[in-house]
């Protein structure tokens, strides 16, 4: 692992903070403005669950290039670019009428959305000490999950007093903030900067794979796996809130943002432990208790009457979920190489929305054939069911770890006995 090796640059940490919250914003009030208008004019679960993969597809299908770029091309060209070509697309949507224009649209919104996740979820750890990775992750953290929240919240109250042209314009001015991010901030990485001298000048990144290290394979396959069998509710919420509960748009940006505020609540709760597990396996096996307790809370929340009932039981997923994000996060940043540390981050994103994907197909499969509540049942039951066969692969990967660690400084200790 590599972080900074002098003072921490808290500027340029507070800098990726605020242009990862406000384009977060944008990007969920899109999407939340986008599925409300789509289910106002009486789509089905198809059109919402058609309109998320066009959103998720491009982070998938292009995590190669994408993590690649991120690690050759100079930091401060990718934001700057992208950001206004992002602000030219959102800007173009929001006059866009053909559905399947606007499906493109969106589709092409994502690829810039590909290209600038990896690039700042890896300048992080370049500009701070290895002790204050987990605060700035949880800083980093936080401006999305406030982005996040802010996002669906303000898509209900703009969509039901404007339409849905004024939250896409306002989208179209959020992506601003990443070109300013990208000119201002100090710590810059790609291009030249990522050549390590074990290459001898020749630009190659290095023999970085996921698949060499079992730790990081169960944490991304596990969570992985988790996403896939519990994230149809991202298209049946709104059928099940607007629908089942009789909410208003209002209500429904509001109480979908609880599960964010919890994100961010756990981002800073579990940062503290984080400092402490110096172990890999223990963080591990904790990010796996936590993803058990955000499947718990989807299968509670179908037992609710009322909208309002659901906040409390959001607020305590997203608690688990922002904690899990933590330890993700820090796993990649202590386990992959500085110079491929765009890759880890778009392949690990690109797992997670993949996952995300095939929830989003069955989501608008599965409301053709039965109600929102009883979906909501079978996603947080079969959410239990992968944590609990995860555990078995998880105990495997960190018996193997520290397996490993005892040999290396057993191995350690001979080369400097004395003896002969």
């Amino acid at each position: 692992m590599s972080f900074t090796t002098g003072p921490s640059r808290w500027s340029d940490v507070w800098l990726a903070t605020a242009a990862r919250g406000i384009s977060s914003c944008g990007d969920f009030l899109a999407a939340s403005a986008l599925a409300l208008a789509l289910q106002s004019a009486g789509a089905g679960g198809l059109a919402v669950s058609g309109l998320l993969l066009a959103a998720a597809l491009p982070l998938v299908a292009l995590a190669p290039l994408t993590g690649r770029l991120a690690d050759r091309v100079d930091s401060r060209l990718l934001l700057t670019i992208t950001g206004l070509a992002q602000a030219a697309t959102c800007l173009a949507l929001a006059y866009a009428g053909h559905p399947v224009l606007v499906i493109a649209l969106v589709a092409l919104l994502a690829t810039g959305l590909a290209v600038t996740q990896p690039v700042l979820s890896a300048l992080v750890p370049a500009m701070v000490r290895a002790e204050d990775f987990p605060r700035a992750g949880a800083l980093n953290q936080t401006a999305g999950t406030l982005g996040a929240l802010a996002g669906p919240a303000l898509a209900g109250v703009l969509v039901g007093g404007f339409g849905t042209r004024v939250p896409l314009l306002v989208d179209a001015v959020s992506y601003l903030a990443l070109v300013a991010a990208g000119l201002l901030i100090r710590t810059r990485r790609g291009g030249r900067r990522s050549v390590p001298a074990s290459t001898g000048g020749t630009g190659l990144a290095p023999a970085w794979r996921l698949g060499r290290d079992p730790l990081l394979v169960v944490m991304v396959g596990s969570l992985a796996a988790v996403v896939a069998a519990v994230g149809a509710i991202n298209v049946i919420e709104v059928f099940f809130i607007r629908e089942t509960l009789h909410s208003s748009t209002t209500v429904y940006g509001l109480v979908t943002g609880s599960w964010t505020l919890g994100i961010v609540i756990g981002g800073w709760l579990f940062a503290r432990v984080a400092r402490r597990l110096t172990d890999d396996g223990a963080l591990l096996g904790a990010g796996l208790a936590l993803l058990g307790g955000c499947c718990l809370a989807v299968l509670a929340s179908a037992a609710v009457p009322s909208a309002w009932l659901l906040v409390p039981i959001w607020l305590a997923g997203g608690v688990g979920n922002g904690g899990d994000n933590v330890f993700n996060n820090l796993l990649l940043a202590r386990r992959v190489p500085e110079a491929a540390r765009g890759r880890a981050y778009a392949v690990f994103g690109a797992a997670v929305q993949g996952a995300g994907m095939a929830g989003y197909l069955a989501g608008g499969l599965l409301l053709a054939v039965a109600e929102p509540r009883p979906l909501f049942v079978g996603c947080g039951v079969v959410g239990l069911l992968v944590v609990a066969a995860a555990a078995a692969p998880v105990r495997r990967a960190v018996r193997a770890e520290r397996g490993g660690q005892v040999a290396a400084r057993g191995a350690e200790l001979a080369t400097q006995s004395p003896l002969r």
